[in-house]
């Protein structure tokens, strides 16, 4: 029921961006609905999200690169509930190319989807979680902020971003009553790869032509074989969103536990082992 009938909702309100079918946005979508939340769901386009049929979910038209689209949202969520209680930021996109062959607009568009989305979003909500005194932020980084690969070090500068920012709003927006949740995804089965495929394309004059075979294997990654099934990523992440206290940082999916443990090794090891994987 709406708060706006004069009868308080006793479920959660939750804001997922990133919501295409296919994604872990689609799966998180289905997930919080399960559980009783209400849900409202965005992306791009509205047809993206056709799959998702639950009735507590709510799906709205977004582009996370427009401050006035997020806020037109944001406030017709409050008008007719009264607050947010989470907020997901789960749109991004991979950023596959040769960094040194990246246009400006590569680069722009990278950290737009990745990093400059999420702040977006999390400011135009943060207002309202401060005078409800509560809230909780979940932003979706990834592992490959924590170690750069060839090929996609735009996707790797700009979750690297996104996990400090993270940090920062954890302890910036803390006397308020809003925590911070940051979730690291490894290898998770989604269409990211495949959406990143349609548009991939190399200069004609490109210097890394010989390599386009390992910057297509960099490309399908986050799907190789052992990788997470996206509806057990989402309940895992579920449950602790959802939790009396959602842990400040979660990580999960394939290569995760290596990532985390890359991180204590010797920088030049661990790039060089990246090298050699994905480049010699």
């Amino acid at each position: 029921m709406s708060a706006t009938s004069g009868t308080p909702l006793t479920q959660k309100v939750v804001l997922i961006t990133g919501c295409s079918e296919g994604g872990i946005g689609f799966s998180l979508c289905e997930e919080f609905a399960t559980r009783g939340c209400i849900v409202y769901a965005t992306s791009r386009k509205l047809e993206s999200m056709e799959g998702l049929s639950h009735e507590n979910i709510r799906k709205h038209a977004l582009d996370v690169t427009k401050e006035d689209e997020i806020h037109k949202v944001v406030q017709t969520i409050i008008a007719e509930t009264g607050r947010i209680d989470v907020v997901v930021n789960n749109a991004g996109a991979l950023a596959i190319s040769p960094l040194a062959e990246a246009t400006m607009e590569q680069v722009r568009n990278a950290f737009e989807l990745n990093t400059f989305a999420a702040l977006r979003v999390s400011n135009a909500v943060i207002p309202s979680m401060v005078k409800h005194q509560q809230g909780l932020i979940v932003n979706i980084g990834s592992i490959a902020g924590l170690i750069t690969t060839p090929w996609n070090a735009l996707y790797c500068a700009a979750k690297t971003a996104l996990h400090a920012i993270s940090e920062g709003l954890a302890m910036e927006c803390r006397p308020f009553g809003i925590k911070v949740m940051l979730v690291v995804p490894g290898g998770v089965t989604t269409n990211i790869s495949k959406n990143q495929a349609a548009t991939l394309e190399l200069s004609p004059t490109t210097m890394y032509k010989d390599y386009e075979p390992k910057i297509i294997q960099r490309m399908n990654a986050s799907g190789a074989p052992g990788s997470m099934n996206a509806t057990k990523f989402a309940r895992k992440v579920v449950d602790k969103a959802l939790s009396a206290k959602p842990p400040p940082y979660m990580t999960l999916g394939l290569h995760s536990r290596k990532f985390a443990f890359y991180q204590w090794l010797p920088r030049q090891y661990v790039l060089g082992k990246m090298y050699k994987n994905l480049v010699g």
